[in-house]
């Protein structure tokens, strides 16, 4: 391939990207950043730089991340076991107190300093600062032996009851480029362990999204999971029951279709699952013409 071949590629390229670039300046994605791109160093940079680009043209991303496999590796460190119901982590005094300085005092603050390294105005934050998410104790239910349901004690884990944008939008409007630790404050005082993907479709629905990215380690809704040309590229709120009765939803995809479907309803204009373990996933998604995930839309 001649240089100028190359040069031609690279345009074609751009011109692809125009009019998406044209339609979304302006608007607010709100990311959720977890998986392996945001365990391996070489993705990582690709999704700083992606991030960096929807900025630099106009679009005004906002960033939550998850940490769980960081959060279990410390706990490992310190002797202490993790536990999950329903996948959601049990979360006592000592487990919240290492999520806290997990998230905020190491991943947040290495996700700014990469963004802010390669150019960026990036601020980090928790639910917490300036009253940003607002948590109850989460309650469960489960059946016991005899059928029966009985109350469990997830400990200090929190349902988001409040969002309050202001911070987010005066950030925004200056030019900067949240990124929020899923942890909430509660009425009572306490810190809550919020679910990443939860939280990041909650922000959603409070700026009213123009889209709603969740990047996974899986590439989207497959109608065939053992074959990844199946995946399922576009999906309307009303076929989303239809897909869970056929068993093309199941398993670990219901929750996040389930935050999908909430942030439709509240108001976001579209939501993508994508594969975060390809390449620059989020500048494929939205500025080519084939998109790599499923998008659900109203």
């Amino acid at each position: 391939m001649t240089p100028l071949d190359r040069g031609l590629d690279k345009a074609r390229v751009l011109i692809e990207a125009l009019p998406y670039i044209q339609k979304f300046a302006g608007k607010t994605v709100v990311i959720k950043y977890g998986g392996h791109a945001m365990l391996e160093q070489d993705l990582k940079e690709k999704v700083m730089l992606d991030l960096l680009l929807l900025h630099s043209v106009g679009i005004r991303p906002v960033v939550v991340h998850g940490g769980g496999p960081e959060i279990n590796s410390m706990l490992t460190k310190v002797g202490k076991e993790s536990h999950f119901i329903r996948g959601l982590r049990v979360t006592d005094k000592e487990t919240m107190e290492i999520a806290a300085m997990v998230l905020v005092g190491k991943l947040n603050t290495d996700i700014v300093s990469m963004l802010n390294r390669f150019g960026g105005k990036a601020v980090g934050l928790s639910g917490m600062d300036a009253q940003l998410l607002q948590a109850v104790k989460k309650p469960m239910q489960m059946q016991n032996s005899q059928g029966e349901l009985e109350d469990v004690d997830l400990g200090f884990v929190g349902e988001v009851e409040q969002v309050r944008p202001g911070i987010l939008t005066t950030l925004l409007e200056q030019g900067y480029v949240p990124v929020i630790s899923p942890l909430a404050g509660g009425e009572d005082g306490e810190s809550y362990n919020i679910n990443a993907d939860t939280a990041a479709g909650e922000i959603a629905k409070a700026l009213k999204a123009d889209k709603f990215l969740l990047l996974t380690d899986v590439p989207g809704v497959l109608r065939d999971v053992e074959n990844h040309d199946s995946l399922i590229s576009v999906i309307e709120e009303k076929e989303i029951p239809k897909l869970v009765e056929e068993g093309v939803i199941s398993g670990g995809m219901i929750p996040k279709v389930e935050c999908a479907q909430e942030a439709l309803q509240g108001g976001v204009g579209s939501v993508h699952i994508l594969d975060g373990r390809i390449p620059h996933a989020i500048l494929l998604e939205l500025f080519t013409d084939g998109g790599i995930g499923t998008m659900f839309q109203p």
